[in-house]
């Protein structure tokens, strides 16, 4: 007489379980199934917003990124004073911001 073991759990080899086994295994298996039904449905129901705030410095961020930092048209137009002689350093303001540095410097 041959006994097929095979056949114990309903026909799916690799799935044997044996008595009360097969019970708490159909009962975690329908366990883990809701909680993927519930994850997924709570999921489908995350969603998230940016403030208008929020928006409006990811622009600026964008801008301040893609940007030198250098104002070239100043530059420009300073280097053709300079060639043309025409440019004039005012000496007191020079002095004021030289003193403001050396305050913030060492202060």
């Amino acid at each position: 007489m041959s006994v097929n073991f095979n056949n114990l759990s309903g026909g799916q080899p690799g799935n044997q379980q044996i008595g009360s086994d097969k019970g708490s295994q159909v009962r975690q298996q329908t366990n883990q199934q809701a909680t993927v039904q519930q994850t997924t449905k709570a999921s489908a129901k995350d969603s998230v917003s940016l403030t208008p705030q929020a928006q409006q410095f990811n622009k600026l961020q964008q801008k301040a990124s893609n940007s030198s930092g250098v104002d070239s048209s100043k530059v420009n137009d300073i280097k053709k004073a300079i060639a043309e002689g025409k440019y004039e350093v005012n000496i007191q303001r020079l002095a004021e911001k030289l003193a403001s540095f050396e305050s913030d410097l060492f202060n």
